[in-house]
């Protein structure tokens, strides 16, 4: 059975415009099962739709708009996460020494240390110190060494900012 896309979907999608495609290997395996978790369940899901049909009358049948609902957001998670795994960049380590995708940093801002790890758009999750390289510390640290000293203003405020170590 096909399930109908409708154009306002289409829409969306094509306006998203480019994805940040910045992956660990963490997530892309976490991607992959839960693509797999999801694919185990279509069959579920389809079933359930089929089962509903049957029921009568569409326009008037809760259950079935229900299922074909969870069915179009089975698919679309599922397009979604196979749309994140065909353009991945796998991040790889830094050897050079410089803050790049994929490094932990270790900073001291205005006195006290904190420790990042620099990221794609997707896997930033600040309050667990992971930063992306497209937010305003991350673009400053982007291609500087241990040692290196700098001042960033982030909200009306300037921070100074020292890179204690690069790993």
């Amino acid at each position: 059975m096909r399930v109908p896309t409708r154009k306002t979907e289409i829409l969306a999608q094509s306006k998203k415009g480019p994805v940040d495609t910045y992956l660990t290997k963490d997530k892309i395996v976490r991607l992959q099962r839960e693509l797999l978790e999801l694919e185990k369940s279509r069959p579920e899901a389809i079933e359930e739709l089929r089962r509903t049909q049957e029921m009568g009358d569409l326009s008037e049948n809760a259950a079935y708009q229900e299922a074909k609902w969870e069915l179009r957001k089975l698919n679309n998670r599922m397009q979604s996460i196979e749309q994140k795994l065909k353009f991945a960049i796998v991040i790889e380590k830094s050897t050079d020494g410089s803050v790049q995708i994929g490094s932990n940093v270790q900073l001291e801002m205005d006195g006290s240390k904190k420790s990042f790890e620099i990221v794609g758009e997707q896997e930033a999750d600040p309050m667990r110190g992971r930063i992306s390289f497209k937010s305003p510390i991350g673009r400053e640290l982007m291609n500087h060494k241990a040692g290196d000293k700098f001042q960033i203003k982030i909200q009306e405020r300037a921070m100074n900012i020292k890179i204690v170590h690069v790993n």
